[in-house]
């Protein structure tokens, strides 16, 4: 039997590979948009396992393989033997054997490795605390859609350096472009993934400098999933990098801003910039049901 592809981060990914699979989201959008015939994951099973909550990570996925022709199994933590102290590696291998395809959406990254070291079939990372790469197949698709090839721009991160920004940071060194993550002292992304991404990637602690010229400002809510209880204390640091007009106007003319979602509105963005007319962030969210569509089938026709 075939060793299964997995997708954990977006490394997993070669650059060319990933501009194939944001074209190959685009056509798809199109399809579904022109009401063509998309069952080309006919049968095929999908389990979703969450130990974090979710709308747009099970929304996208469940209605994803249903437009595909397959469909999904909800597993939740607290519903399962996970729950419940199963070794992570037994629950893999007993699910793997019944399904085609296992997206989790958990705390810790190292969970979703050690599940895909036992599993039959491709395993899919929703989200963990280090890495969120579906949400840039989506947030990448759409900077395709309105701007086309990223590769040379600038895009601003404005916040905490999480998941998301792992994953960007992933993203510039994959499609070469520059990224600059404005963040307070303490706030920083990963060490390690900062020097993995040599000169992609730098830091600056004055958010009006960080934007400049910036063709693409991108934020997440201030406190993770998890962190709630420190939510009081990070308004004071991280207040000064809220996505706003103001650094906006210093960004490119052109410039575009995104949010994962959901959003903390007139915290780490402004209400008036989810509302205006011209943003991109609802664009951005609905494509995380076409980016993954292309994902899964990438994944089960390796």
């Amino acid at each position: 039997m075939s060793t299964p592809r997995h997708f954990l981060t977006l490394m997993d990914l070669s650059a060319g590979e990933l501009r194939a699979l944001i074209h190959r989201a685009i056509a798809l959008k199109a399809q579904r948009k022109a009401g063509d015939d998309q069952h080309s994951l006919a049968g095929k099973i999908l389990a979703m396992i969450f130990t974090k909550a979710s709308t747009r990570t099970r929304v996208s996925f469940e209605a994803g393989i249903t437009q595909l022709g397959g469909n999904a199994l909800f597993l939740s933590g607290a519903d399962t033997q996970l729950g419940r102290g199963e070794p992570i590696e037994d629950s893999a291998r007993v699910i793997s054997s019944m399904v085609d395809l296992v997206m989790i959406r958990t705390f810790a990254h190292r969970d979703v490795e050690r599940f895909a070291e036992q599993s039959a079939v491709p395993v899919i990372n929703g989200l963990t605390d280090d890495y969120h790469p579906c949400q840039l197949l989506a947030d990448m698709q759409t900077f395709f859609e309105v701007r086309g090839d990223i590769s040379g721009h600038k895009v601003c991160w404005l916040g905490d350096g999480n998941n998301v920004c792992h994953s960007y940071m992933n993203a510039a060194r994959l499609l070469d472009f520059e990224l600059v993550v404005a963040c307070p002292e303490g706030y920083d992304p990963s060490p390690a993934l900062l020097e993995a991404c040599g000169n992609h990637v730098t830091i600056e602690r004055d958010p009006a400098v960080a934007v400049k010229q910036a063709h693409l400002l991108v934020t997440d809510v201030w406190a993770s999933m998890g962190q709630e209880a420190e939510q009081s204390e990070r308004i004071g640091p991280l207040a000064p990098y809220q996505l706003n007009q103001a650094l906006l106007d210093i960004a490119a003319p052109d410039a575009l801003y995104m949010h994962c979602l959901p959003a903390h509105r007139d915290e780490e963005i402004t209400a008036e910039l989810m509302d205006a007319p011209d943003t991109v962030i609802w664009q951005e969210a609905e494509n995380r049901l076409h980016a993954q569509k292309a994902l899964m089938e990438l994944l089960l026709s390796a």
